[in-house]
């Protein structure tokens, strides 16, 4: 059952240009955003993009692509396996 899981997975691919803009590949889901952070549901999992006057300049979650701008100060990927399953929130997941 996990092999089929895999095969429907888009690749993740994140591109960083000048630590300015940045495209990213195999999103499933933008779960916020704000100008300091951006948090994205990917096919690697959960990825935390910190910086300043950060913007969403383009998405397509039918492509699963996202396009952003700003000054881009770091990228924290976490596990997304059995998130919700534990009862726990997203955030009191990701800073364990």
């Amino acid at each position: 059952m996990e092999e089929l899981n895999h095969v429907n997975r888009r690749p993740h691919k994140l591109m960083l240009t000048d630590r300015k803009a940045c495209t990213i590949s195999g999103v499933n889901d933008v779960l916020s955003f704000d100008v300091n952070e951006i948090l994205l549901e990917t096919e690697q999992g959960m990825l935390m993009i910190k910086g300043s006057e950060l913007h969403v300049s383009r998405l397509s979650l039918d492509k699963g692509e996202v396009d952003i701008d700003g000054r881009i100060d770091s990228f924290t990927y976490s596990e997304n396996t059995g998130y919700g399953s534990k009862g726990e929130s997203l955030l009191a997941r990701l800073f364990k």
